[in-house]
């Protein structure tokens, strides 16, 4: 893995130049294994676990919330032969729109009350061969998105903004 250019450097300043929030366009909880997500409005996260409803609470942390850029959707199905592609499909529990997700890998970002941080990409399983067909999973591979850790619980919603936490140290 490449290294992350110090905060102080002309490429760290530029990597962390986030001049516009994002904003949580789906939320998708799937309560067990191999069923489908459910879409949600709200949804509550839990330190250190995950959101409340999903499979994966209670794991790591560092899988806490998996999310997918709304940008990126068009061109994964236009590259798996797709009109369109629904986010419950993808298997993500958050699409967020207009902040590139990759530059939040690593660092915290605030999603209504929640706290969280990048933690690493996310990187499409051998399933979205199943969910999307033949050439699935090379049509998300570099844009399956951003895994998250939850640092400070709480709720969010449809429509709530995503923005980066400024490093207080950088």
């Amino acid at each position: 893995m490449p290294a992350i250019p110090p905060p102080d450097s002309a490429l760290g300043r530029l990597m962390a130049t986030l001049p516009r929030a994002g904003r949580v366009e789906w939320i998708g909880l799937r309560p067990k294994r191999d069923v489908e997500m459910a879409s949600t409005q709200a949804v509550e996260a839990q330190t250190g676990k995950g959101l409340v409803g999903d499979r994966y609470t209670g794991g790591s942390g560092k899988r806490g919330v998996t999310l997918i850029q709304a940008e990126h959707l068009p061109a994964i199905a236009a590259l798996s032969g797709h009109a369109s592609v629904p986010p419950a499909l993808l298997r993500r529990n958050v699409v967020v729109s207009g902040i590139p997700l990759i530059a939040l890998k690593g660092r915290r970002f605030r999603i209504g009350d929640v706290v969280l941080e990048g933690t690493d990409s996310c990187d499409p399983c051998s399933r979205m061969e199943e969910a999307l067909g033949p050439g699935g999973f090379n049509a998300m591979r570099h844009m399956g998105g951003l895994c998250a850790r939850i640092v400070e619980g709480g709720t969010f919603r449809v429509g709530d903004s995503v923005s980066a936490i400024e490093d207080k140290d950088g």
